[in-house]
């Protein structure tokens, strides 16, 4: 819990000495990370682990923390990059019609292909973020902006819509009028459906309000797992962590989780690519594969069954964190001081997911 507490502090100060009243009127501090300070995935991450050190703590002041990050976020990702404005459609009352920008540090039309836009991945994980919030806090407007911002996104990211199989982009402009990228996220659809079911799930007076779009991701669903295949670690991760929502639930959960399972042994086994220096990898991304074994070892009993096999991914994961723990326990974090906020959010994630 001490490492946890460190990571998170390094990436959002000291705020465990703060007084009562300075944690209800608490601003989070520009990250090195991110467009004015602020960086959609990052920022989801904090809200999940300031969630998580409240519950294990019993102390209502990281529930507070994390109301008070989720309004920064709002309001400046919500925004254009002058910060001027809300994003097209969005008001103060609704903030999230609009969509949240990525937070990248470059203009949307920079020549590299690399700037600011909106990311379906990243909505959808601050859509989970605000869901765990409502959950944790007892108050529905999180989950309600959740799924304001579900609504928001799905027409602009889905299309083809009443064809058989609709198709996505992987990446919008700012103001998601046009794509930035168009072809289609690996697991985009996934996410959709199953962070769109927990949404949906949740909304205590209406349990239909999301049906549309999740039948949507459901056609594109259904033929895109089949065709699984990965060898980024924290794709992989990030895989595992979504199946094992629906994991012995729904049978294409199942075996997308074999599938990760066996692209991961093969990234292990086959390409040593936990054996190459670490100079040559991303922390983060490796915290990511800590982050979804551990969830589906958990969750989904048949692809972890016997000694010998919930030995092998409990080396890998100490293994991961044996190799950067050392480097990120330095005060500073012996990393790009540009990489060091999703870093932290991520090692404290794999810490205690």
């Amino acid at each position: 819990l001490t490492k946890f507490r460190n990571a998170l502090q390094s990436v959002y100060g000291p705020f465990d000495a703060l007084s009562h009243a300075q944690v209800a009127a608490w601003t989070p501090p520009p990250m090195a990370e991110g467009h004015r300070g602020r960086y959609l995935w990052t920022d989801a991450f904090g809200v999940l682990n300031l969630l998580t050190l409240g519950a294990l703590t019993s102390e209502p002041r990281y529930t507070t923390l994390a109301a008070r990050l989720i309004d920064t976020v709002h309001d400046t990702l919500g925004r254009t990059r002058d910060g001027t404005r809300r994003l097209p459609g969005a008001t103060d009352e609704h903030p999230l019609v609009g969509g949240l920008r990525i937070g990248k540090e470059e203009e949307e039309d920079d020549p590299g292909g690399d700037g600011d836009g909106q990311y379906h991945h990243y909505l959808t994980v601050w859509m989970f973020a605000l869901n765990r919030m409502a959950r944790v806090s007892g108050e529905r407007q999180y989950n309600d902006l959740a799924i304001e911002l579900a609504k928001a996104i799905h027409r602009r990211f889905v299309r083809e819509r009443d064809s058989p199989r609709p198709r996505m982009y992987w990446k919008m402009s700012i103001d998601l009028s046009r794509p930035m990228v168009r072809s289609e996220g690996n697991l985009d659809p996934i996410d959709g459906y199953v962070v769109y079911n927990l949404l949906q799930k949740d909304r205590e007076d209406d349990k239909t309000i999301l049906k549309q779009e999740i039948e949507d991701y459901k056609r594109i669903l259904e033929t895109k797992w089949r065709g699984y295949v990965s060898d980024d670690p924290l794709d992989l991760g990030m895989t595992m962590w979504t199946a094992h929502w629906f994991g012995e639930k729904e049978g294409w959960a199942t075996e997308l989780s074999r599938r990760a399972v066996v692209c991961l042994r093969a990234l292990v086994e086959e390409e040593k690519y936990f054996d190459a220096p670490a100079r040559f990898r991303l922390a983060f991304r490796e915290f990511g594969t800590c982050l979804g074994v551990q969830c589906l070892r958990n969750a989904v009993a048949d692809d972890f069954t016997g000694v010998n096999e919930k030995a092998y991914w409990d080396q890998l994961v100490e293994k991961i964190m044996t190799t950067w723990t050392p480097s990120l326990e330095k005060d500073p974090p012996a990393i790009k001081l540009e990489l060091q906020p999703i870093t932290m959010v991520m090692y404290a994630t794999a810490l205690i997911p």
